[in-house]
């Protein structure tokens, strides 16, 4: 049985979609150039909200390049010998992904940004300091906060490349291919509900898919059905634009009228910073959720219309054990 590491993608065409157009068509000149020049691809920083496709991005580069792949969290580069470690270990021309790297402490984003122009680390033996020289490596740097990145670390970046939230058409794409490549049968009325749901993140749209396929299982069929999707968001209380229990509890609040961000969050017991980075953005994206001039916030005639859409819209939670 075929595996979600077996069908990662492994070419341009595998990612391509009319979301990202641009950004693989930058590639594609990129690497085309670096192949002409028989070089290493330029150095990348790589920015978009998470989950849209970044680390699957990486990767797909160094197999265009036919070259070997190293990554690595930002946070886990917390001296300088992890970073030491890393850049010792890349290969001439070998992509090298540093995930998040805007975590990493700023004198670590130093010591890279020097290594990268000399193409050396200095390390300590004994009571000497030696200079070791490292390979000619392609540094991706991804980032969902790229401004927290040092500037001149930024700046050595020759290719910038933004990738943005998926159409629900293009996440209909990659959930199709991901089936076609696992060899899941789902019915074609599943796709658009899995795209609506999904909120622009392909990854999400594939955990919905691995969700409802997991329900088909458990069952003992292999087709997956609207009635599965369904069966799995009720599961996980998700409604059908895929808000959890968290977002549906804050709208509600709305109902009443506007309110700040402490007082909604008060209510709701979670940090205000809770609320304004992890679950207002899809709100407010979404034109459900709106600030007025006091910064207070507001439920819009979208959200209303969603909260109040012939009770079709809520997800009840599953019934408690005994009941």
């Amino acid at each position: 049985m075929k595996e979600i590491n077996d069908v990662a993608p492994s070419s341009l065409s595998h990612v391509a979609c009319e979301s990202n157009r641009g950004v693989i068509e930058q590639c594609r000149v990129a690497i085309d150039a670096a192949f002409e020049d028989d070089r290493r691809l330029d150095d990348i920083l790589l920015t978009g909200p998470p989950g849209v496709g970044k680390s699957s991005l990486s990767y797909v580069l160094s197999q265009e390049m036919a070259v070997p792949f190293h990554e690595v969290l930002g946070q886990n580069l917390r001296t300088p010998a992890d970073l030491n470690n890393l850049l010792l270990s890349c290969e001439s021309k070998a992509i090298c992904l540093i995930d998040e790297i805007h975590e990493a402490p700023q004198a670590i984003q130093t010591a890279l940004y020097m290594a990268l122009d000399k193409r050396q680390i200095m390390v300590r033996g004994g009571s000497s300091i030696q200079a070791l020289p490292i390979a000619d490596f392609t540094l991706v740097a991804a980032t969902t906060e790229p401004y927290q990145i040092l500037e001149p670390l930024r700046q050595r970046a020759k290719l910038h490349l933004e990738l943005s939230f998926l159409s629900e058409k293009d996440l209909i794409l990659v959930v199709e291919r991901r089936c076609r490549g696992l060899s899941w049968d789902i019915e074609p009325q599943v796709l658009p509900e899995i795209a609506r749901r999904a909120r622009g993140v392909p990854r999400l749209a594939l955990r919905l898919t691995a969700s409802a396929r997991r329900v088909a299982r458990a069952d003992g069929r292999t087709l997956i059905t609207v009635a599965d999707l369904q069966r799995a968001c009720h599961l996980e209380q998700l409604d059908t634009l895929g808000l959890g229990p968290l977002e549906q509890k804050y709208m509600r609040l709305l109902m009443d009228g506007p309110r700040r961000v402490n007082v909604l969050a008060s209510a709701l017991g979670v940090p205000a910073k809770t609320l304004t980075s992890v679950t207002e953005p899809f709100l407010i994206r979404a034109g459900l959720v709106d600030k007025d001039d006091a910064s207070r916030r507001v439920l819009t005639p979208e959200g209303h219309r969603h909260l109040l859409g012939n009770g079709d819209e809520i997800v009840p939670p599953p019934p408690s054990d005994g009941t």
